[in-house]
């Protein structure tokens, strides 16, 4: 047993980005396919892991640092959001909300008919559904529990975390492919010689070179710190009541807030680049944590009628992205970067949406509307409009009946 503290994962986890980079620099096909740097190293590293379990050495990250990074980021999206910008982004907002109800819809539908099929309990399909697919991990749990304790399904609890993973895996690997070929069937927007390259906003290329100072580091930093204090106090403060909404919704909310409240009395004007040079490493390294402590073994143990389940899932996705996503969105560039997205959280998690996304974005060019859009519907709607979906469908009569 080997177990890394804090300051050991740390290094890990430095390493694995680097290491994503070189392979997305010097690999052709991870590079055409749009795969997110932190895919690629974290995912590289958790087959070592496995194949060093195979030979009775397990290795165990400090994972602590894990959960801080994630509301961090989801702190900068909501100090990134201009309430004058998603005004006018509502209605494509909306349309969005819409195809991602749909898609709930439909893998809700997908889960339960070949959990049937293969003679499974029609509430291990509706496992494999939005629940861990499009909730996530925090989701799967929440309702594994429910099902153990109130339906008596056995083994809900490590389903779900099993499915969720396999998710998050497959999230960050077709977003790149889907993208690509949405993108040969449209026109890329570009500058003409005659105008100036627009700089990059918010999160679209994490590359690009951005001035800051320590001073305003400080600010911007502090600002974070603010949103994950308030944040932990007011989902504190919902806990146990009808408007009980996940920690990351409550910091989101605080730094819109925040960003819009400072703005609005005139005392301060968040320094965009700065914020986004902050969610970018928060992002990253949250996402390089979380790949390269991936159990592997633990979806290898999924018994073969849930991998078949997961699998078509992952291949709905897709289609429903290229043929749905792509074409209510408008079937232009903003609507092939929206269907990396749609696949990353859809799948995934909202993280790994913003990841296939800056994949896309930093080889392409950016997308404003993207990156409005899915920050928004992926970190806020989806629970809420998630747990109606699932609470629907647990209505139906063959649920009732168990």
């Amino acid at each position: 047993m080997i177990e890394l503290d804090f300051y050991g994962t740390l290094v890990a986890a430095s390493l694995v980005l680097l290491l994503g980079r070189g392979l997305v620099t010097r690999v052709g096909f991870l590079r055409s396919y749009n795969i997110p740097e932190p895919v690629a190293g974290g995912l590289v590293v958790a087959v070592l892991l496995l194949v060093l379990r195979t030979c009775n050495i397990e290795v165990r990250f400090d994972t602590s640092l894990q959960t801080p990074l994630m509301l961090a980021f989801f702190a900068t999206i909501g100090l990134s959001a201009d309430l004058a910008s998603l005004k006018k982004g509502g209605r494509i907002v909306g349309i969005f909300l819409l195809a991602v109800i749909g898609l709930l819809v439909v893998q809700n539908a997908m889960g339960i008919g070949l959990a049937t099929l293969l003679g499974l309990d029609p509430l291990m399909g509706l496992l494999t559904g939005s629940i861990t697919l499009a909730g996530g991990h925090g989701t799967g749990a929440a309702w594994g529990a429910v099902f153990s304790e109130k339906y008596g399904l056995a083994s809900a609890s490590e389903l779900a975390l099993a499915s969720a993973t396999f998710g998050l895996v497959l999230g960050g690997l077709i977003g790149g492919p889907v993208a690509r070929l949405l993108i040969k069937r449209v026109q890329v927007p570009g500058c003409s010689p005659q105008q100036a390259p627009r700089l990059p906003r918010g999160f679209e290329q994490p590359n690009k070179e951005r001035s800051i100072t320590p001073f305003s580091f400080v600010e911007t930093l502090a600002l974070i710190a603010v949103s994950l204090l308030a944040g932990n106090l007011l989902n504190g403060l919902l806990h146990g009541t009808a408007f009980e909404l996940p920690t990351f919704v409550c910091v989101l909310f605080v730094g819109v807030v925040l960003r819009n409240g400072l703005s609005a009395l005139g005392l301060y004007q968040v320094f965009e680049r700065e914020v986004s040079v902050l969610g970018n490493v928060s992002l990253s390294l949250f996402l390089a944590i979380a790949l390269m402590s991936l159990k592997l073994w633990d979806l290898a143990a999924l018994a073969l009628p849930i991998f078949i389940i997961l699998a078509v899932q992952a291949l709905v996705m897709a289609l429903f992205a290229i043929f749905v996503t792509f074409r209510v969105m408008g079937s232009n560039y903003d609507a092939a970067v929206l269907a990396a997205g749609h696949c990353g959280f859809g799948l995934g998690a909202t993280p790994t949406a913003i990841a296939n996304m800056q994949a896309v974005t930093q080889r392409y060019g950016p997308s404003q509307i993207a990156f409005l859009v899915v920050p928004m519907v992926g970190a806020f709607f989806i629970d809420i409009v998630n747990v109606i979906v699932i609470k629907l469908y647990l209505t139906l009569p063959f649920f009732a009946a168990v």
